[in-house]
């Protein structure tokens, strides 16, 4: 019965299969991303490889932020959660291909798991938070932009998530807050409070369900 009435809907879509089916093509997505990265930090250097390491890293941002919400066409809570469940299952997916694929290839010169210690017992926590939080949030802005125009934008979402993620890493480099510099792992951290903020912004002035 459930899934019958989930075929005629066009919002909040929330069945396991597709949950699962968007888990492991935004997993796979993570990887290719992240296997990029890697390859720009090791073989390229100075401002050629920086300017490459940011557009992957808005390219990875938009795609984990943004995709679960606008593939459950979140509307109420419902669709954003299923958008969680998405980044949650994705986060997984990746991780297991990290640790059988991309860990061996040898290919990071730097990654959380070497931060770690040499743990992914530290290292995956880490993933799994913050592959769950992004489209939360990032579901919750599209949510918020239907229930205003009728329409999502992942282009608006954006560019509000990294506006606000810029104020955020100056005012964090400006009161020296630790570790803060003008690098572009202090822009990737401060995205996380930024996208929060976008959600916060966002839900101004939304009509009530």
């Amino acid at each position: 019965m459930s899934s019958a009435v989930e075929a005629h809907r066009t919002y909040d879509f929330t069945a396991v299969p597709h949950i699962v089916r968007s888990a492991v093509a935004l997993g796979l997505i993570e990887a290719g991303t992240v296997f990029a990265f890697s390859l720009v930090s090791r073989f390229l250097a100075g401002p050629v490889e920086l300017g490459l390491e940011a557009v992957i890293l808005v390219i990875g941002l938009a795609a984990v932020a943004g995709l679960p919400g606008l593939w459950t066409k979140a509307r109420t809570g419902d669709g954003i959660a299923a958008a969680a469940g998405i980044g949650l299952g994705a986060a997984v997916v990746f991780l297991a291909v990290d640790v059988t694929v991309l860990q061996p290839l040898g290919t990071y010169t730097n990654r959380w798991l070497a931060i770690g210690g040499g743990s992914n017992w530290w290292y995956h926590p880490i993933w799994w938070m913050v592959g769950t939080f992004l489209p939360w949030m990032g579901a919750t802005v599209l949510a918020n932009q239907a229930n205003k125009s009728g329409s999502p934008s992942l282009l608006g979402l954006m560019v509000t998530a990294i506006a606000l993620a810029a104020a955020v890493a100056v005012f964090a480099v400006l009161i020296h807050f630790p570790g803060a510099a003008w690098t572009l792992p202090t822009f990737g951290v401060a995205f996380l409070p930024g996208i929060a903020l976008a959600a916060l912004v966002t839900s101004l002035g939304r009509r009530p369900a």
